[in-house]
């Protein structure tokens, strides 16, 4: 064999290393870039792969670019850092370059064609790597994400667990300390309130995560913070859906959007059970509200525009979580309202029925809370309690009703701007002024009840308002049935320690 082939001329014996790609996408992350690609250092990948990583500063106006630079031959990585300008796609248009700075341009009017050796080198990748810039992985993590990728030929995309970093105390930093204010922008150290509401969103992904493993590992969305994808499958949504690159920005959750039409062309999406990345949360509950209300409307949007032409076999499950959301907000507001009447009317009658949902939400809140990595004693308190996992959904459900209400409305907004502008520090919370509205609202209805009390009292009120409590009461007796189950099937799969978060 080797014979005949020395004896045919213009045949020349090239071979490049199999790589994996790493794309960042970093809009001003002059603070975070050094610690995203010093987690790249910590990988250890099998001996015939090699690694390369593509910062792309996309429209950056601080030195992400120098900071890369110098974090790439600190770490010795091999590095390219990509520039965008006025790029109106923000993280869409960020990957979408660096895809075509590899593949090539569809859109290229003069129809240049890739050089011998960008054709080598295109062949030669066998993995794409998707991070944020603000996110880490732990040692070790790529390997398992390739080991997923690579167990079946029909693996589009293999996601890290994520794990949201509690920042470290505030107290810890001396406010003699010239670099204080830096310190406590860069999101490292951060006091009560923001340690706490670090947690709550920590053990939220961490019950995501868990849901997920046990129904299989399959997901419905490859989170942007860190996924393995095979470039086959990527290649497939850019020929099927007649794209300029993977990546769409005609949704507010364009990593669902690209789960959902790797799953359409019969690509497996799945979570790794090993590999993990660290990421930043949202510090303040005005960032977090724009963050979640971006990925909620976007979710919202998938699910009922039908012009996007992208479907799931997970859509009954997210559907479910939506309905389940609304439930949630009917029970509470349901209980209010007739507790209110009874208390008024002078109607109400305590039964020990009611304890059984609070024993068991306080059971799953603090199972989740043990389960959650690295957790601390106080949360599991607060979790046992109730008090952080009653605070937080409430959150999620205002975010929910807004949601709702602007789709509804058709009142679309720029989700990744207000997101953006919230972190920024350009907006600000309306939080203590909603407070001080339903203070005054309350406090009216109170006294309102107060002065008109033996008219609320009196046996015609009672006898006409009997009957609409009563079936008030039974209605919210079925919905509380409904949650219980649904929280006692929760426990039920959280009982075995065969899973992690």
């Amino acid at each position: 064999m080797n014979e005949t082939i020395k004896r045919i001329p213009n045949i020349q014996n090239t071979f490049m290393r199999p790589r994996i790609v790493v794309f960042i996408p970093a809009h001003n992350e002059e603070q975070s870039i050094r610690d995203c690609l010093a987690g790249l250092q910590d990988q250890s990948l099998p001996k015939e792969l090699e690694m390369d990583v593509i910062v792309i500063a996309d429209n950056c106006t601080d030195q992400t670019e120098e900071r890369a630079f110098e974090a790439g031959k600190e770490f010795g990585l091999n590095l390219v850092v990509l520039k965008t300008v006025k790029n109106k796609q923000r993280k869409v248009g960020a990957l979408n370059t660096a895809w075509k700075h590899i593949f090539g341009d569809p859109l290229d009017i003069y129809n240049r064609k890739l050089s011998t050796y960008q054709e080598l080198y295109k062949q030669s990748i066998k993995g794409i790597l998707g991070m944020d810039a603000d996110s880490r992985l732990a040692p070790g993590s790529l390997k398992y994400l390739w080991e997923g990728l690579m167990s079946s030929r029909n693996i589009g995309g293999v996601m890290a667990k994520y794990t949201m970093r509690i920042p470290k105390k505030k107290s810890l930093i001396s406010k003699n300390d010239p670099y204080y204010e830096e310190k406590l922008d860069s999101g490292e150290f951060g006091g009560p309130i923001t340690r706490w509401w670090t947690h709550q969103q920590k053990q939220d992904m961490a019950s995501w995560l868990l849901n997920l493993q046990y129904h299989g590992g399959s997901t419905y969305v490859l989170g942007g913070q860190a996924t393995l994808f095979r470039p086959e499958a990527l290649l497939d949504v850019v020929n099927v859906n007649k794209l300029d690159g993977p990546w769409q920005d005609d949704s507010d959750v364009e990593d669902m959007l690209l789960t959902w039409q790797l799953q359409r062309s019969k690509w497996k999406t799945l979570i790794s059970p090993k590999a993990r990345c660290f990421v930043d949360a949202m510090r303040s509950y005005h960032t977090f509200r724009q963050q979640r209300i971006k990925w909620q409307s976007g979710t919202v949007d998938l699910l009922t525009n039908r012009d996007i032409g992208v479907d799931t076999r997970h859509k009954s499950k997210i559907w479910r979580s939506q309905m389940k959301m609304t439930m949630d907000l009917v029970v509470r507001v349901l209980f209010l309202i007739l507790i209110a009447i009874a208390l008024v009317t002078d109607q109400f009658y305590w039964s020990w029925i009611w304890i059984t949902p609070v024993i068991l939400a306080s059971v799953l809140n603090t199972i989740l809370a043990i389960k959650t990595p690295m957790h601390r004693s106080i949360d599991v308190v607060m979790s046992a309690t109730l008090i952080s996992p009653e605070m937080y959904l409430w959150v999620n459900i205002i975010t929910h009703c807004q949601v709702w209400l602007e789709k509804l409305s058709a009142n679309k907004k720029d989700g990744w701007s207000n997101q953006y502008n919230a972190e920024a520090g350009k907006t600000k919370s309306k939080l203590g002024l909603g407070f001080l509205v339903a203070f005054l609202i309350v406090g009216i209805i109170v006294y309102l009840c107060l002065i008109f009390r033996d008219y609320l009292t009196s046996s015609p009120v009672q006898m006409a308002l009997a009957p609409y409590l009563m079936n008030g009461w039974i209605l919210l007796t079925v919905l509380t049935i409904i949650s219980s189950l649904i929280m006692l099937y929760q426990i039920w799969t959280l009982r075995s320690n065969k899973y992690k978060a």
